[in-house]
Order: structure tokens, then C-alpha cells, then sequence
């Protein structure tokens, strides 16, 4: 049985700066912030198969006020060391689900997160993350990750990852977003990103003006939703902190 853990990088607010800045509801108010910045909660999640440790997008890269990256101490408060990641799983770059694919360590040298793990990434995405560039996504550091031998580079619009690790290209929230279904025995374990990230969005109809292909994105949802039902999927919603695991249900 395939084991979840979220790995919360907390909640953020982001303005038209594309800047995200830490924000605690016990001593901030969103008021104070920039006009027009939205709350936006940050999480990867840990994923231990039969075969993998894996993780699914890597957070903004953020470090803890100890100066380790809080991703990797996300994974060793659940007894996981970064060493053991064998498989990273990018839905797209935006730099805040590609923000932690590398990082600048004690010595000031940048350094894959996970040194042992393989990462997947759709090779259009990749085109257009190093075409568009900032403020939404950060170039050098994706370049850095495609320098260090540790990528593989997705092709087809849809495939299988060591035969039980389903992508498909989506394009609804990004143009080259992709979206990833494990099936592990009886489990099966749906990564949305982008394009099912709070359990609140897959239950309403909406154009959300963030997203590339705003019509797209919400018949994606929908259709998420009712094949989730159907096959009993378990959701990973990478934008909610307060329930980051769902399976969904007929009312």
C-alpha cells in the first residue's frame, strides 16, 4: 500500500510581482499586503510506493531560519533522508512547483535537492520555461537541473514511467502542463498540480483568470472529478494545506 506524506512550505501571498512572501494568519493581515495579492498555500508531497520514494513538484525552494531547506526537512521529520528520493515528478516548472529542483548549499554551490533521484519533465515544458523566463519561472536554475545528468525528458503527450506511472499532457493551467496517475496494487494516486489543486476547486464550475487556458482547466477539473470517483482515486492538492489528500465522493 502506497504511503502519502504532504510536505507543507506553509502559506504565501503573492502579488503582481510575482513575488511570494511568507504569510502567518496570527500575526499578519492580508489588508497589509500589496493590492490584488492572493493566499497561496505551497505543497509537494512524499510518495512511497512498492518500487519508489518519490516526490511530486519541489515548493519554492525556501529555506527554514536554520538554513536548511525545508524540503529536505520536511522529508527527514517523516524519517525520509533526500539520499533515498529515487524519482521527482514535475507537473510544470512555475517556480513555485520547480523552485526547489536545486539549491545553493553551505559551500555556495548549486546542487540537485536529490542527488540519487531521476527527474521527469515534459521536454515542451522545458522549451517553454527556458523561452518565457521570468517572473514565472527561473531559468538558470532549470538549466543547472538539465546539466547534472539527473533528468529525463518526456516526449510523448502521454506515456508510462516504469510501468505504473501514468502522464499526460494537459495544457489547461500552463500550455505544457502535464498531470500524473500512480497505480500501485489496488491504490491509485492522482497529481493534478495546477489544475486540481484545492479539494473546494474540484467541486465547482469556474474560469479561473490565472490559469492558460482558463475553459480548458475547469472541464479538466470536471473531468478529473468524476473519473476520480469513479476509479476511487486519492487526490493530491498541492495548493491545500487544510486537506491535502481527498478522495472523492458522489453526494
Amino acid at each position: 500500500m502506497a504511503q502519502i506524506f504532504p510536505l507543507s512550505e506553509g502559506v504565501f501571498t503573492i502579488g503582481h510581482d510575482k513575488v511570494f512572501v511568507p504569510f502567518h494568519a496570527d500575526i499578519h493581515e492580508l489588508t497589509d499586503r500589496p493590492t490584488g495579492s492572493l493566499l497561496v498555500e505551497v505543497q509537494p508531497f512524499l510518495v512511497i510506493t512498492n518500487k519508489d520514494v518519490i516526490v511530486f513538484d519541489c515548493g519554492l525552494g525556501f529555506k527554514n531560519k536554520g538554513g536548511i531547506l525545508q524540503l529536505h526537512q520536511n522529508l527527514v521529520e517523516q524519517g525520509i533522508l533526500p539520499l533515498q528520493v529515487t524519482k521527482v515528478l514535475l507537473s510544470h516548472l512555475h517556480k513555485d512547483h520547480a523552485g526547489g529542483v536545486v539549491y545553493e548549499n553551505g559551500q555556495g554551490l548549486m546542487k540537485t535537492t536529490f542527488p540519487n533521484a531521476q527527474y521527469f519533465l515534459y521536454r515542451k515544458e522545458v522549451e517553454e520555461c527556458l523561452s518565457i523566463g521570468a517572473p514565472s519561472y527561473v531559468p538558470h536554475e532549470v538549466e543547472t537541473l538539465l546539466a547534472s545528468g539527473q533528468v529525463k525528458l518526456l516526449d510523448e503527450p502521454d506515456g508510462t514511467i516504469d510501468g505504473y506511472i501514468h502522464y499526460y499532457h494537459s495544457g489547461g493551467h500552463s500550455k505544457e502542463h502535464i498531470v500524473f496517475l500512480i497505480e500501485d496494487g489496488d491504490d491509485k494516486i492522482f497529481f493534478g498540480g495546477d489544475e486540481a489543486p484545492q479539494l473546494k476547486q474540484m467541486k465547482i464550475r469556474y474560469i479561473a483568470r490565472y490559469d492558460h487556458d482558463g475553459k480548458k482547466a475547469m472541464n479538466l477539473r470536471e473531468q478529473y472529478a468524476e473519473q476520480g470517483k469513479r476509479e476511487g482515486w486519492q487526490f493530491l492538492f498541492y495548493h491545500d494545506v487544510m486537506t491535502p489528500v481527498a478522495q472523492l465522493r458522489n453526494a
